[in-house]
């Protein structure tokens, strides 16, 4: 998906963005890039970090880096941060989000003589560069982003870095994605996740509303536009994207996982279809909260009877060759035999997207021992490949789990029947819930319902988009 950091002060903040954006680095594995700016003007520098953390491809850089005001970001799709010269000035640009219409825009605002888009290896254009473009039809940044927000079919989320050491930070017209603003004796900085900042001495200034544009500067925040009345934050940051001591619209995220565990249990316990077995265990890492929480209102005992070795490959997916990620995957899971031979385990993960890994996970404990293996996700099954951010999103609907399950059960026909499908008290749903149990070879599997998440994360359930999950905008 992607995440930014950004900071002004009275004295410079370069390693301030180093470790800000640094902080961000489970959003992404594709690309970082930061860029600074003082008197001699603008400093900046992008990394591939697909084999290599960001903190390790730009510590080389950072003395080479200076100033009172500066951007950086984790990117999983483009090279960026951006420097942009237009008749709105020099300035530096980070995005975060999707475009779905590159093509059509690019046709209708660009297709005459004179405009041109550098493009990537694969052809594409670079989504913030085109971004950049839509907001330079404009007279001004803050008419430039509320047009190109207009304008985009997904969304858009980005900071701006001018030349007057200011930041302009712009959420998304429906805030699909957070913008937190924090604040020390020095200045102030702009950040995806709040608890990149409080590690850096900062504290919580200010949380943009959807829509809403803000100037920041060392001497705090502006507002350049108001905040929209129609909210719609992506579920997911909760139940896996976001790092357990953030917070967002006040929800702490590892706070909402142990809840969301513990309605899970109790739906179970009440409908009495919570097995018995020895021990709960988390997939790790964002599954362990939720299986945390499920363990402590159900009364099994929690464990962890396999670990991740991460010193070498810290993510999974990390390799682009799917059948390395499938392999190293493989290889850091080290089992704890004391802990699985023999027991019936309960193994909850954070969600069930492609089940790419499932069926090396569950193989992995039965030759490893487990008498028994129960699978719970800690969401509902993901039917809808995410338009917005960059999450569960591939070539197509039926690359993910369910969709596909639902294909080979009833064609066509049960791509009508997706709601029943994604409840498991209903026939399809039971249908759905054997099939893949069969397929992978659980003992039982179980979902968290769309009702039980929107619980757990505790605000008004319409300001939340579930559209992954139902469908609905």
């Amino acid at each position: 998906m992607g995440g930014f950091f950004g900071a002004v002060g009275r004295r410079d903040v370069t390693m301030d963005v180093f470790f800000g954006v640094d902080y961000h680095s489970h959003l992404g594995t594709k690309r970082g890039g930061m860029i600074m700016h003082d008197v001699d003007g603008f400093q900046r520098q992008i990394h591939n970090i697909e084999n290599t953390p960001f903190r390790t491809k730009f510590e080389g850089d950072i003395p080479k880096f200076h100033g009172c005001s500066g951007i950086g970001c984790i990117s999983d799709t483009d090279p960026q941060p951006l420097l942009v010269r237009s008749h709105l000035g020099l300035f530096a640009i980070t995005t975060v989000g999707i475009i779905n219409n590159t093509e059509e825009l690019i046709d209708r605002y660009f297709s005459d003589h004179g405009h041109q888009f550098m493009a990537m290896s694969n052809g594409q254009v670079n989504a913030t560069e085109l971004a950049a473009a839509l907001i330079n039809q404009k007279d001004d940044l803050v008419s430039g982003i509320l047009h190109a927000q207009e304008m985009i079919d997904g969304s858009l989320t980005l900071l701006i870095l001018t030349e007057k050491d200011e930041i302009i930070a712009a959420r998304d017209k429906v805030g699909r994605l957070p913008i937190h603003v924090g604040r020390n004796a020095y200045g102030c900085c702009v950040s995806f996740e709040s608890f990149a900042y409080h590690k850096l001495g900062y504290q919580d200034h200010y949380e943009l509303g959807p829509r809403e544009i803000v100037r920041v500067t060392a001497s705090g925040v502006e507002n350049l536009a108001p905040a929209g009345d129609k909210m719609k934050i992506c579920g997911f940051l909760w139940t896996y994207y976001g790092y357990p001591n953030s917070n967002y619209e006040g929800v702490n995220v590892e706070v909402m996982r142990y809840r969301n565990g513990q309605i899970m249990a109790r739906d179970e316990m009440a409908a009495g279809t919570h097995p018995e077995v020895d021990y709960v265990a988390g997939v790790p890492d964002s599954g362990i909260p939720h299986a945390i929480g499920y363990s402590n209102k159900s009364y099994a005992p929690f464990a962890r009877p396999y670990v991740k070795y991460t010193p070498t490959w810290s993510r999974s997916f990390t390799p682009s060759d799917q059948r390395i990620r499938s392999q190293v995957a493989e290889k850091k899971q080290i089992p704890v035999p004391e802990l699985i031979q023999g027991k019936k385990l309960l193994l909850v993960d954070d969600s069930i997207v492609r089940g790419t890994q499932l069926q090396a996970t569950v193989d992995f404990l039965y030759e490893s021992g487990a008498k028994e293996v129960h699978m719970r996700s800690a969401c509902p099954p993901i039917m809808y490949s995410c338009k917005y951010l960059n999450f569960s999103r591939g070539n197509s609907d039926m690359d993910l789990l369910a969709r596909r399950v639902i294909q080979e059960l009833e064609g066509d026909e049960g791509q009508k029947h997706i709601e029943e499908y994604a409840d498991g008290k209903t026939q399809r749903g039971q249908c759905l819930l054997r099939t893949i149990c069969r397929k992978f070879g659980f003992d039982s599997l179980g979902y968290q319902s769309l009702d039980g998440v929107l619980e757990a994360i505790g605000i008004d359930p319409e300001k939340v988009c579930t559209y992954c999950w139902n469908g609905k905008e």
